[in-house]
Order: structure tokens, then sequence, then C-alpha cells
């Protein structure tokens, strides 16, 4: 839930911003500026995608783990 809320701010902190740089150009993004932002935006949720990956690969291995009391196996146990 607090993941879901963060990434919402972030979201909206991205587009304020992307408004205010518009403001400061003072008219339209061509369309190479405008291709190249939704590029980047790409590559930044599939690192996101991958960072998450790595998580839950991380958290599968810390349970696997002979002699490793993890919070997760508290969590099952109780």
């Amino acid at each position: 839930k607090k993941k879901k809320k963060e990434k919402e701010k972030e979201k909206e902190r991205r587009e304020k911003e992307k408004k205010e740089e518009k403001e400061k150009k003072g008219g339209r993004k061509g369309k190479k500026e405008e291709e190249e932002e939704e590029k980047g935006e790409e590559e930044e949720k599939k690192e996101n995608k991958k960072k998450k990956k790595e998580e839950k690969k991380k958290e599968r291995k810390e349970v696997s783990k002979k002699g490793v009391v993890t919070k997760q196996l508290q969590n099952v146990a109780e």
C-alpha cells in the first residue's frame, strides 16, 4: 500500500515537473523531444520491474537457506 502511494506521488511530481518545463520553454515540444521523453519513461519502468524481480528472488533465497529464520518464516510459524 505504501509503495503504491509513493509511486502515485512520484508520478504526480514528474507530471508537475513536465508541465513546468513546458511553461518555461513557452510552447509545444518537438516530436523528437517527446519521443526521447517516452523512451526514458519506458526504460525507467523496465528498471523498476527488474528491481522488483530481483527483490522477490532475494526474498525466496533468504527463505530457502538452511538455518536461517526470517521474519517471513516466523510469520508462517505463528
